[in-house]
């Protein structure tokens, strides 16, 4: 997930196992929001996705949020 969906949008979202959950945009932009700053905090990086640590090897974004169908 590489942008942020509309705020009014539904998102239906099917898990492996079959199941269908319809989510709203802004709630998945929250999830997303909250991923990325784990994942900045984890990888010692800025607010910005900057890297103000020592070169040690190149970061990556994230391409999936974990979410779950309890969720909804």
């Amino acid at each position: 997930m590489s942008r942020h969906f509309p705020a009014s949008a539904a998102v239906s979202v099917t898990f492996a196992d079959g199941t269908r959950k319809v989510f709203p945009g802004k709630w998945l932009n929250e999830i997303f929001d909250d991923a990325l700053a784990a994942f900045r905090a984890g990888n010692n990086l800025d607010a910005k996705g900057f890297d103000r640590g020592p070169k040690k090897k190149v970061q990556h974004g994230i391409e999936f949020v974990p979410i779950s169908p309890d969720m909804a």
